[in-house]
């Protein structure tokens, strides 16, 4: 059975660090790549950050980027999330999704997502 499960969401003030993980079990994790994103109240879904697992390559929002740094530990089966100097706009609900590896620069546009999480809540408030 394909799982992804995140965690490490919270409160945190404007200004503040989070770092999220995303826990990937019942494929084969260096053939896929995992990608975060964020759904906001009354917002469309955006995709935030992507990896490759096959050899690493990152893709970021312009949204995050500078800000949130994506990293996996093959070993473990896990993407990481860390998100620095965080904005009241980055309070969302944050989902990880999977798809093949070739798919990590396009999968920030919503194309070829095969896996999904249930998500985490992240809010940014002081």
């Amino acid at each position: 059975e394909v799982q992804l499960v995140e965690s490490g969401g919270g409160l945190v003030q404007p200004g503040g660090s989070l770092r999220l993980s995303c826990t990937a079990s019942g494929f084969t994790f260096e053939a896929y790549a995992i990608g975060w994103f964020r759904q906001a109240p009354g917002k469309e879904r955006e995709g935030v950050a992507s990896i490759s697992n096959a050899d690493s390559t990152t893709y970021y929002s312009h949204s995050v980027k500078g800000r949130f740094t994506i990293s996996s530990d093959n070993a473990k089966n896990t993407v990481y999330l860390q998100m620095n100097s965080l904005k009241p706009e980055d309070t969302a609900v944050y989902y990880c999704a999977a798809t093949t590896a070739q798919g990590a620069g396009i999968m920030l546009g919503g194309y070829g997502l095969d896996y999904w999480g249930k998500g985490t809540l992240v809010t940014v408030s002081s």
